[in-house]
């Protein structure tokens, strides 16, 4: 139990060490909500504000201990009950769970310009913004951080002395912030365990940065905000590497206005997207339900050690379980390049496993069918240098993960595609499945971010297949299907000549339907969709496969309509014309006159006056000797009228009804 005059917070969780399961009670201090900006008050009375920065005990995770203050810890561990097992666990057996713990993955997000590649600079003083095009990150990179570099950036920090660094490193991955890179956006988020959210605190949330946002809450992963270019505001004194609290102290009172009235309109923000943030003055104990904000200078580094140390201490603490290092190989591909020298190469991000000189991969093709090759060269840069940058690599017989890798091969690799999966062929795997296994994950992968960006493919069976003959025109023609004016749903994809098992696929389908854009159907596909009634739609141009395909709609719904018309009965009242019975029996010809309603072919006729007696169904109108389909209300024509069950004594004028009798159109409910 934690004790402080201020506040006390208890929180209870349960942790799971091998065969023992752990019990602890703690009592958080100094736990302040997202108004810790306000002023709060002791039990005396007195008010405490924060921000004021004076003659205070602050209170960091990667700062400075409280001062006079009193902690208790209570720790009461007892045995599960249904767990079997020893007591205890040793300090070798802790040591040796430790050195499984695989490196983090820190993706960095946020708007353009709000100083991400700046921010990395600053980590590994290096300056790779200015080979960037006006500033302005268009591929995405990685860098790897090694533990005792970060632990070289935090040993100032008195926080550090008392925490063990379980991880052997960390690894970052600046992404582009400027709207057209979305899908490299989506691409790198896809791979981090946290992310760091770059925010201008001159500028607040901006349009990317909300769609980072979005797309950190869709994948459920957990994040810091790195509140940038605090040295902006007006009069600020730069103090290197600082801690924010001891930088916040050399500040004038005019600047600490300033920052907490940015501070409460970006917490306001977030708190519009559904965020609750707050800053990061004492350690997070809710960092799940409340999110840090850590106020940094990428370019003075200000406070940087304390956002090192939270994401290395964060993760190795609520991450364990995902972090457990595995042999299994789990890799994906980060960018196709060609570097001269070396070829067509990719760069992927190792997270699991072993990769080795030798080994025989499988990686996903644009053209629809896997690149089976050898690795050539493991190459990686420099530690704390990116892998975008051009300069001398290191080479590698094997690497184990988690690593940023360029990868070479005798082939190349100009067909593979970024974002997918890397597979690893071993001594018992069937090289034929696991060729399977990566177009399928990566077809999978592509329908799922289109539904995710807007499509209308997830209800029920509906949809069309779509196949194109690369991946970048299968992803143009999934942007086109789901247009506003186009909006067609897509349920199924393919890469590729369509061939019988796309048939197959699509036969099962509501719609039986395939548009294929810049592909050819082999001719036993085309006799089996013949055979199973599945159209396909070919063309050269997205736009001419969608027009064929809404115009076979088109006729397909007028089809529909007139065979519900012929089915559908229109009410309608007749009046017996006198001298205009021209066949008394079986079939009747009668002239009419339409009282009301409209009298078409194919109505049925009935008499209320005789308890409703069905005399036929009308099989043809004439008026003025040419035969029409329908007549209005007022109109004169003669209607000749069939018997509907030949089992049924037949209806004759005279003996069941008369001239007297009207004739109305028989509508059966139900």
């Amino acid at each position: 139990m934690y004790h402080h005059k201020n506040k006390c917070i208890r929180t209870n969780r349960k942790i799971q060490v091998g065969h023992v399961a752990e019990e602890k009670s703690l009592q958080v201090v100094h736990e302040y909500s997202v108004e810790e900006i306000r002023i709060v008050e002791d039990d005396k009375g007195n008010e405490w504000d924060p921000y004021s920065w004076e003659d205070q005990a602050p209170i960091s995770s990667g700062t400075e201990k409280l001062r006079e203050t009193e902690v208790e810890v209570e720790v009461d561990m007892k045995k599960d009950a249904d767990v079997e097992g020893p007591s205890s666990v040793s300090a070798v057996e802790e040591s040796e769970e430790e050195n499984f713990l695989r490196s983090p993955i820190c993706c960095v997000m946020g708007h353009v310009d709000a100083g991400k590649t700046k921010l990395l600079d600053c980590i590994r003083g290096t300056n790779v913004q200015k080979g960037e095009a006006g500033g302005i990150t268009q591929q995405i990179g990685a860098t790897y951080l090694p533990a005792e570099n970060i632990q070289e950036r935090i040993k100032e920090l008195k926080a550090a002395d008392d925490k063990h660094m379980k991880v052997p490193g960390l690894l970052l991955i600046d992404t582009p912030g400027h709207e057209p890179f979305t899908k490299l956006r989506s691409r790198g988020s896809g791979l981090c365990d946290i992310a760091v959210l770059v925010v201008d605190i001159m500028d607040g949330l901006k349009p990317q940065t909300i769609e980072s946002l979005n797309l950190l809450k869709s994948r459920n992963t957990e994040f810091i905000v790195a509140l940038n270019k605090v040295d902006r505001l007006n009069g600020w004194k730069p103090c290197p590497n600082a801690p924010i609290i001891k930088a916040m102290k050399q500040q004038s009172q005019d600047v600490k206005n300033e920052f907490n009235m940015r501070v409460v309109q970006i917490v306001t923000q977030f708190k519009e997207q559904g965020i609750n943030t707050k800053l990061n003055v004492n350690e997070n104990k809710r960092m799940r339900e409340t999110y840090s904000i850590v106020p940094i200078s990428a370019k003075s580094g200000e406070d940087i050690p304390d956002l090192l140390s939270l994401m290395v201490y964060w993760t190795q603490k609520s991450m364990t379980e995902k972090l457990t290092y595995s042999n299994e190989v789990q890799c994906t591909v980060l960018e196709v390049k060609y570097v001269e020298g070396l070829g067509t190469t990719i760069d992927v991000i190792l997270v699991n496993g072993v990769l080795r000189r030798g080994d025989q991969i499988v990686v996903c093709g644009n053209h629809g069918t896997p690149i089976v090759t050898r690795i050539q060269s493991l190459l990686t840069p420099e530690p704390m240098k990116e892998l975008r940058v051009k300069g001398k690599y290191q080479h590698h017989s094997e690497i184990r993960a988690t690593q940023a890798i360029k990868i070479t091969s005798p082939q190349g690799f100009e067909h593979a595609i970024a974002g997918t999966a890397l597979y690893v062929v071993g001594p018992d795997d069937d090289l034929e499945e696991v060729k399977e296994a990566a177009m399928e994950d990566m077809m999978k992968s592509v329908l799922v971010n289109n539904n995710k960006n807007g499509s209308s493919s997830t209800a029920g069976d509906g949809g069309v297949c779509a196949q194109a003959s690369t991946l970048s025109s299968l992803e143009a023609m999934l942007e086109f299907l789901k247009a506003q004016e186009v909006n067609i749903p897509v349920r199924g994809i393919g890469i590729g000549p369509i061939q019988k098992k796309d048939v197959r696929k699509a036969s099962v389908m509501l719609e039986k339907k395939i548009l294929a854009f810049d592909v050819k159907v082999t001719p036993e596909a085309q006799k089996l969709a013949d055979e199973l009634g599945v159209k396909i739609f070919v063309g050269d141009i997205i736009h001419e496969v969608i027009k064929a395909y809404m115009q076979n709609l088109k006729e397909e719904k007028e089809k529909e309509l007139a065979a519900v018309d012929e089915e559908a009965v229109f009410p309608c009242v007749l009046k017996i014309l006198p001298n205009c019975v021209f066949n008394k029996k079986d079939p009747i010809i009668v002239g009419v006159k339409v009282l009301q309603g409209i009298v078409k072919v194919g109505t049925p006729l009935c008499i209320p006056q005789r308890d409703f007696v069905v005399i036929g169904r009308i099989e043809s109108i004439e008026n003025n000797h040419k035969r029409v389909d329908m007549a209005n209300k007022g109109k004169e024509v003669c209607i000749k009228i069939v018997g509907t069950n030949p089992n049924q004594q037949q209806v004759m004028f005279g003996r069941h009804f008369n001239i007297e009798d009207e004739l109305v159109s028989h509508i059966s409910i139900g």
